[in-house]
C-alpha cells in the first residue's frame, strides 16, 4: 500500500470520531473574507459545506459583502463613507447593499453549493420575519449611521425547517425594523446570535487572519473566558480581532459549545477545523 495511501486512510480514521460526535448538530458558519473573493477557495469552501452536510450534520451558512457593495457602489458612481469602521448607510445605499447582499453574493454561494451536489436556500433576514433588526446609534449628534442596524431579536423556525428537510440555509445579515425600515447587519453578529438562539453546536467565523495570536505572533488556541479577559487586558488582542473574539465568546456564554475563529485563506480550513485534531484557528470555550 503507498504512502499516499495510508495517509488517506489516516485522515478519515481521525476524522471519524468528530463525524460521530457532530452527526445530527447544527455548525453556524459566517463566511467572509478571501474565502469568498478568491475563486478556488469559494470552491473549496462550498465542497466543505456538502460534505458536512453528507455525513450528517447540519451548516448553516451566514454571509458577508463588504468588498463587493464597495465594488457595486463605486459603479454606480455612489461615494462610501465610514466612520468609526462602519458604513453610513442612507436609503440610496441599502437598496445597492440589499441587491448585492440578498441577490449577488446570496445567489452566487447558493450556485456554488448546489453545483457540488448540495441542497442550498437563499434566504435574507427578513424572509419569514427571521431578523428583527434596530438602528445602531452613533451617540454623536452630528453622525447618523443611517439604515445601519443590530439584531433585536432572531426567529430560528424557518431555519430549522430547512435543515429538519435537508436542505442548507444561506442566510444575507439584513434584517427589517419596527418602523418598517431595511438594515444591514455586521455577519459576524448575525452568525453570533443565530447560533446563540439554535444553540449550536460550533460557531465558526472565517477570517483573513489565522486566528488569535500571542505577542509574539503564535496561534493561541482552547481559550477561556478568562484567558480572553487577560489578554485584552494586557494589549494582546486588540483592534479588529476585538469584536470577533467578543462575538465568539458572547456566543459560548450564551449555550454554543464551542465557536472558532478560523483563517478562511487556507484551502478546506473548515473541514481541517472541526474533523481533524489539530485545526487551523482558534478555538473558544466557555
Amino acid at each position: 500500500m503507498s504512502e499516499t495511501t495510508q495517509q488517506t486512510a489516516k485522515i478519515l480514521i481521525e476524522a471519524l470520531p468528530y463525524i460521530q460526535r457532530f452527526h445530527g448538530k447544527t455548525i453556524v458558519i459566517k463566511y467572509g473574507g478571501n474565502a469568498m473573493i478568491d475563486e478556488a477557495l469559494k470552491e473549496s469552501f462550498a465542497r466543505d459545506v456538502v460534505m458536512m452536510k453528507a455525513v450528517g450534520m447540519n451548516p448553516v451558512v451566514v454571509h458577508g459583502g463588504g468588498p463587493q457593495i464597495s465594488g457595486t457602489l463605486e459603479r454606480v458612481g455612489k461615494t462610501t463613507e465610514f466612520v468609526d469602521g462602519l458604513r453610513v448607510t442612507d436609503a440610496e445605499t441599502m437598496d445597492v447593499v440589499e441587491m448585492v447582499l440578498g441577490g449577488l453574493v446570496n445567489k452566487d454561494i447558493v450556485r456554488l453549493i448546489n453545483a457540488q451536489g448540495g441542497k442550498a436556500v437563499g434566504l435574507s433576514g427578513k424572509d419569514g420575519d427571521m431578523i428583527r433588526a434596530r438602528k445602531i446609534s452613533s451617540g454623536k449628534p452630528d453622525v447618523d449611521y443611517g439604515h445601519v442596524g443590530e439584531v433585536d431579536s432572531i426567529s430560528t423556525s424557518l431555519v430549522e425547517t430547512l435543515e429538519a428537510e435537508r436542505f442548507i440555509p444561506v442566510i444575507a445579515p439584513i434584517g427589517a425594523g419596527s418602523d418598517g425600515a431595511t438594515y444591514n447587519i455586521n455577519a459576524d453578529s448575525v452568525a453570533g446570535a443565530l447560533a446563540s438562539k439554535l444553540q449550536a453546536e460550533k460557531l465558526v467565523l472565517m477570517t483573513n487572519t489565522v486566528g488569535v495570536l500571542d505577542k509574539e505572533g503564535k496561534l493561541l488556541t482552547g481559550l477561556s473566558a478568562t484567558q480572553i479577559a487577560g489578554l485584552k487586558a494586557d494589549g494582546t488582542i486588540q483592534g479588529g480581532m476585538l469584536p470577533k473574539v467578543d462575538c465568539a465568546l458572547d456566543a459560548v456564554l450564551c449555550g454554543v459549545k464551542t465557536s472558532h475563529i478560523i483563517d478562511g485563506r487556507v484551502d478546506h480550513a473548515l473541514l481541517l477545523e472541526v474533523l481533524t485534531d489539530k485545526g487551523v484557528g482558534t478555538l473558544i470555550r466557555g
